[in-house]
């Protein structure tokens, strides 16, 4: 992966809070901010589709334990059958 050159100003404790756990898991600082972007990065991403996408008919009342279950079942069932149809 190719990485490009930055800077940023940052907080003196948050520093040597970096320093420390860098040398308690024997990686380098830069190692750990990096990871800092990428979470900060992931964290705050818009996605191009909704989270929740699948909806389900229901009854009008809140479904029982079982009947998720076996809502969630069908669904996952129905959907293997259209990607891998035998």
């Amino acid at each position: 992966m190719s990485m490009k050159r930055t800077n940023v100003y940052a907080d003196p404790e948050d520093l040597a809070i970096i320093k420390e756990a860098a040398a308690r898991r024997g990686i380098s600082e830069a190692e750990i901010i990096r990871q800092g972007i990428h979470l900060a990065a992931m964290a705050n991403r818009t996605w191009n589709e909704p989270f929740f996408s699948r909806t389900f008919e229901g009854p009008g009342r809140t479904p029982s334990k079982d009947e998720v279950r076996d809502a969630v079942a069908d669904a996952a069932l129905q959907e293997s059958r259209t990607e891998n149809p035998s």
